[in-house]
């Protein structure tokens, strides 16, 4: 899957604006940015979006059944 540039952004951004400030499981974060206006295919490109950019460590994983997300800036 080929991620397009700027999917990280806008993620980040809606969740800040949203004042996201606990975990959430891709499926949350795919409702939250649904309720914005911004269009994500599902949870898993979310989540795989969200993976790759744990491996920077910009993005904590806590790896509960289901994973939850965290930024590391807080939001």
């Amino acid at each position: 899957m080929r991620i397009r540039q700027g999917e990280f952004e806008r993620i980040h951004t809606v969740l800040t604006d949203a004042d996201a400030d606990e975990p959430l499981t891709a499926r949350e974060i795919l409702n939250v940015l649904d309720e914005y206006g911004e269009e994500f295919d599902s949870a898993h490109q979310v989540a795989t979006v969200l993976g790759r950019h744990a491996e920077t460590d910009e993005v904590e994983v806590i790896r509960d059944q289901p994973y939850r997300y965290r930024f590391q800036d807080g939001s």
